[in-house]
């Protein structure tokens, strides 16, 4: 038989198929859980999406701003370092595969073997993109490629993957603030660099979210901008969670004494 401790851990007995069904069915309800969320994402951004003058006006805005910072570069980046098809398809493909594929391992992954960090990361995967659904509705901006910067949208010129991972018909284009492209990439990123045991897989954890920065801004999808606010937003709930589950427990070891 199989007992869970009350540290969450699973002591093992002689039943083992007994354990393999229960990690089954808890990932399979995780998988339901995620599924349902991410449908919800995806259907409230496209209802939220605002009118193209509201989105353009507000780009001149996070531009203006980027200028004030010293940070208005992301036409010289993509000229200078894009200008290349094989490089832009390369900062293509992590636009594209380094986003939700990559998030979809590392859950499943975490989940199975790492619930903990798992539940952490869902977590706040789950309150910032609710955050984030709030500002896309109430600041709707447009992305680099549509704000009339004179830069080329790379993906959609050179790949029609991210269509097939992203229909249209559940995207919003005016969601550039902030950049979850780069936030949720920095969470997964986190919790591979938290989970991971071999030093290249902690590595990898670690360039994920430095590869999608550059990324988002090369393919004229964000602004630099944009990725500051989704890194600021991710690693703000990824502790608040972790704040919100120490008082949980601190609670609860109250209640038992």
């Amino acid at each position: 038989m199989a007992v869970i401790t009350g540290t969450g851990h699973v002591r093992q007995g002689s039943g083992t198929p007994a354990i393999k069904t229960m990690q089954s069915v808890r990932l399979g309800q995780q998988i339901f859980i995620l599924l349902g969320a991410i449908v919800i994402y995806f259907g409230v951004r496209h209802l939220t999406e605002g009118s193209v003058s509201s989105a353009v006006a507000n780009a001149a805005r996070v531009v203006d701003l980027e200028r004030a910072l010293g940070l208005h570069h992301e036409q010289w980046l993509q000229d200078t370092f894009a200008s290349s098809s094989r490089v832009s398809t390369v900062f293509n493909w992590i636009y594209i595969w380094g986003h939700w594929p990559v998030i979809a391992v590392t859950l499943i992954w975490l989940a199975r073997k790492h619930q903990v960090i798992y539940l952490r990361t869902r977590n706040a995967m789950i309150m910032s993109g609710a955050i984030g659904m709030v500002i896309f509705a109430t600041f709707p901006v447009a992305p680099p490629r549509l704000a009339h910067l004179d830069m080329v949208d790379t993906v959609t010129v050179s790949s029609h993957a991210y269509r097939v991972l992203q229909p249209p018909m559940f995207t919003n284009q005016y969601a550039a603030v902030p950049s979850l492209h780069v936030g949720w990439d920095l969470l997964m990123g986190i919790a591979i660099a938290i989970a991971a045991r071999r030093l290249w897989v902690k590595v990898i954890g670690v360039l994920m979210p430095i590869a999608m920065t550059i990324a988002v801004v090369l393919t004229a999808n964000h602004y630099i901008v944009d990725a500051i606010a989704g890194a600021a937003l991710t690693t703000s709930c990824w502790f608040a969670v972790r704040w919100w589950a120490r008082r949980r427990e601190l609670r609860l070891q109250v209640a038992t004494t």
